[in-house]
């Protein structure tokens, strides 16, 4: 019998002090469980972006240059 599958999701939020914390990755089922996980850890704050992320060992897709400057640079 296999364990259920985890999935990696991507938050960015802004904390109740009003700090953005940008690339936070939480594993869960779905992505409510996630979000659970998130609010637990950071009470009070909003979440302004979620997104799913690859998680099976492997890349998705490969990476391109513009992908790593965006991520180095913040956006």
């Amino acid at each position: 019998m296999h364990a259920p599958m985890s999935m990696k999701y991507g938050f960015r939020i802004r904390t109740k002090s009003g700090a953005v914390v940008d690339n936070l990755m939480i594993f869960g089922r779905d992505e409510p469980e996630a979000e659970r996980k998130l609010r637990q850890m950071y009470m009070g704050c909003e979440i302004l972006e979620t997104r799913n992320v690859a998680s099976g060992g492997g890349r998705s897709a490969p990476v391109s240059y513009e992908d790593v400057v965006d991520l180095i640079s913040g956006h």
